[in-house]
């Protein structure tokens, strides 16, 4: 199934819907390179958020489109990167030196406490670790705060059930 991929302005931004085949991704390669061609791109967004998972091939693969648009004159950056896949990534020793990709997070602060401080914080343990684990290069950590702990919650762990 052929991948998706939209202009807009200078940068082309390539979806991936689902699992692709190795024809799908050689096949993702010349296009992107094609179009990066064509457009004069200056910047390539690769969107993974539908891959549940992403073998070598792949993996291997968006480094080099990576590599090869760099040498065209575009920067590369991968998101959506789904933590399953990173994790499996990191243990199966992939590595993605050079390439950049941007987070989003959702964290749950405690009432009382600094959320410019904790989200500062949380940013860089982040980008400290996925930039060791994985060789990818952070550059943008984009941090919802999705709920505020009172003092008197229990943890969820810790609550009784409701249903009895």
């Amino acid at each position: 199934m052929a991948v998706p991929i939209l202009k807009q302005g200078s940068v082309l931004i390539a979806s991936i819907q689902t699992a692709l085949t190795d024809t799908d991704v050689l096949q993702l390669r010349e296009d992107v390179m094609s179009q990066v061609t064509r457009h004069r791109s200056r910047g390539i967004i690769v969107d993974v958020t539908a891959l549940d998972v992403m073998d070598s091939f792949v993996s291997r693969s968006l480094r080099g489109i990576a590599h090869m648009t760099r040498l065209r004159g575009a920067e590369t950056v991968i998101v959506g990167i789904q933590p399953e896949v990173a994790f499996a990534m990191v243990q199966l020793g992939m590595s993605f030196e050079d390439v950049q990709t941007a987070l989003d997070l959702e964290i749950v602060v405690d009432y009382g406490v600094a959320i410019a401080d904790v989200a500062r914080s949380v940013r860089e343990n982040v980008i400290a670790a996925v930039e060791r684990m994985t060789g990818l290069e952070v550059v943008e950590v984009n941090i919802a705060v999705s709920d505020v702990k009172l003092p008197d919650e229990a943890d969820e762990e810790e609550a009784e059930p409701r249903l009895q």
